[in-house]
């Protein structure tokens, strides 16, 4: 099993959301986070004075499929976040050795 993390702008969550849903993935988790990458913030004029925005907002996905998922996974996000501007986002994937679905002791497979 493999977990997929994506960072993306937040206007992009229900394209990425509908993306994955046609895909045929069944949950997510979506966090509301903040950072920058290349871009290194932003320079925001507020009451005729000029600031920097440091930390943009974004979200990041988290996905936990089989390992043949996970180029749908990332084809579907990929298109669906693209925007062709800097700031897209990037997507991780990582290992994940066992899952386990609280409610019920289901391991692994059908955990997810």
């Amino acid at each position: 099993m493999k977990k997929v993390e994506a960072i993306i702008r937040p206007f992009k969550l229900e394209d990425v959301k509908v993306a994955l849903v046609n895909a045929g993935i069944v949950g997510m988790t979506v966090s509301e986070v903040r950072g920058f990458g290349r871009q290194k913030g932003q320079v925001e004029r507020y009451r005729g004075s000029e600031f920097t925005v440091e930390f943009l907002q974004k979200l990041k996905l988290e996905v936990v499929v089989e390992d043949e998922n996970v180029d749908t996974v990332v084809t579907a996000i990929q298109e669906a976040a693209r925007t062709g501007e800097i700031g897209d986002g990037k997507i991780f994937i990582s290992n994940i050795g066992t899952v386990i679905r609280i409610r019920t002791g289901d391991r692994d497979s059908t955990a997810i």
